[in-house]
């Protein structure tokens, strides 16, 4: 596997530190195999295809990103994505640039691609502030240790939350905000179609939803859902309603149905869930 950075350095101060996990790691879904940082005048080398992701963060200068025949201009604070098998290349301005980089593979990643948390269609975002961000890479460069093998674990952890961060740092009002989910959230326990929500905001249906899975990483009924869930398990835990009124407070009317669907979903039944979690400490509150 490809291991090396995806720049040289010339004129240039930095660090790397790699990481070969046991095949064992791998099962954690994400592993890191290398992270580092540099600083100064810097040349890319030819176009290249990586065999693992990359994650490059630029916080100080500009420059450029060739992806996939693409050219992107990069603008400091700045992140992108390399996925594996792209051809790329990518360099500062001769007056040279700041970036701390990562690499990283694993079937967790394609989980991320898909809930728009690495997003290949826009692959240089622009960021509002790298405080959160250049933590959680100071985070992966101390977890990385290569003399120590527990290190794969701890380090696999400290790259699940760099994407994490990266996702929220990409906006200043994050995706939480989105006019598409705020308007979700608003009905989510009444009966109102993802037609009529698309309509409110003067959007087509088709358009909607797409908003919604760039946001959510799902889709407008898969959303509603989850948070109707959320609220009945909350009630559940919270009051003493019986099963059939949480199902009516949470936009139910058919008891049976909400049950199953609660049951479906979150593998028991929503009476045993109530039993389970008061018996581990949770209460009704007054």
């Amino acid at each position: 596997m490809d291991r090396q950075p995806v720049m040289t350095a010339r004129r240039a101060a930095g660090w790397a530190r790699y990481l070969t996990p046991a095949p064992e790691s791998f099962r954690l879904g994400l592993v890191c195999l290398g992270v580092g940082a540099i600083e100064g005048k810097i040349v890319s080398q030819p176009d290249r295809a990586l065999e693992s992701y990359a994650a490059v963060l630029v916080t100080g200068g500009r420059g450029w990103l060739r992806w996939d025949g693409h050219h992107h201009d990069i603008v400091a604070p700045a992140m992108f994505w390399l996925p594996p098998g792209v051809r790329h290349a990518y360099a500062p301005d001769p007056q040279g640039w700041s970036e701390w980089w990562a690499l990283f593979d694993g079937d967790a990643t394609q989980v991320y691609e898909r809930f728009g948390y690495i997003d290949l269609d826009q692959p240089v975002q622009r960021l509002y502030d790298t405080g959160a961000l250049e933590t959680a890479f100071r985070t992966l460069a101390r977890t990385s240790r290569p003399d120590d093998p527990r290190s794969d674990v701890e380090a696999a952890g400290a790259m699940h939350q760099l994407i994490s961060v990266a996702y929220k740092s990409i906006s200043a009002a994050g995706p939480a905000q989105s006019p598409m989910l705020r308007s979700l959230r608003s009905d989510a326990y009444r009966p109102v179609s993802v037609e009529a929500q698309a309509g409110r905001l003067g959007m087509s249906v088709t358009a909607f939803r797409n908003a919604v899975w760039r946001a959510a990483g799902c889709s407008p009924k898969e959303y509603v859902l989850r948070l109707r869930l959320n609220r009945a398990k909350e009630l559940l835990v919270s009051t003493d309603l019986p099963v059939a009124a949480v199902g009516r407070r949470v936009g139910y009317d058919d008891a049976g149905y909400f049950s199953r669907l609660f049951t479906r979903r979150t593998g028991t039944a929503p009476s045993r869930f109530r039993e389970s979690q008061r018996q581990m400490g949770g209460a009704p509150q007054p």
